[in-house]
């Protein structure tokens, strides 16, 4: 099986959007990172044929590029969850809102998240995965806030530590917008037009 290497497009900044604020993280130093996590799972999984389950929205992006970057058979499955609502805070309350198809029963599993802020989404989530009887549970986070975490979270993958800041782009959202943008921006909503 050949990796599907991720490569540079030439991609439109926003626009009709507005101005999310400062880039924080660029396409290619995304490409680079994925492209070296996926270097990295591909090793640490040879011979198995791991269960990318991704948190949506957010990592839908993150999980497809992740996906190309890894060189072994993958499934994918998904979870939806709600701690922020359309707000950039927390609520502190963690509901599942669509649950996985698939029985993660006997499966290496590899829980694909976006950005790992206080914990606690993880933690819930971390819990409820275990107790589906998965041969091995991992994390790869794409983003990791600094500073926000009350305790090691034992994160196998990582691709970034980044600042407390909100952030939008790649993925990430506020209010469901700037998902498609191609970097990954230090929001700043006085910069909207």
């Amino acid at each position: 099986m050949s990796t599907t290497r991720l490569t540079a497009v030439s991609p439109e900044e926003p626009n009709s959007n507005g101005d999310p604020g400062p880039i924080l993280i660029s396409d290619d130093k995304l490409r680079d990172r994925i492209n070296h996590l996926g270097d990295r799972i591909t090793a640490d999984y040879q011979g198995r044929a791991p269960l990318l389950v991704g948190v949506l929205k957010g990592a839908f992006m993150f999980m497809a590029d992740l996906a190309r970057a890894i060189d072994l058979p993958v499934e994918f499955d998904f979870m939806a969850v709600s701690s922020y609502g359309s707000s950039t805070r927390t609520s502190g309350v963690v509901r599942i809102v669509k649950d996985l198809d698939l029985d993660l029963g006997g499966r290496d599993v590899l829980l694909v998240e976006d950005i790992i802020d206080s914990g606690l989404t993880l933690n819930y989530l971390r819990k409820n995965l275990q107790a589906r009887n998965p041969a091995s549970l991992e994390v790869c986070a794409l983003l990791v806030r600094k500073g926000r975490q009350h305790e090691d979270l034992g994160l196998r993958y990582v691709g970034f530590d980044i600042p407390p800041d909100f952030v939008v782009g790649y993925g990430l959202d506020v209010g469901e917008r700037y998902r498609q943008l191609p970097h990954i921006y230090q929001y700043q909503p006085n910069r909207e037009h």
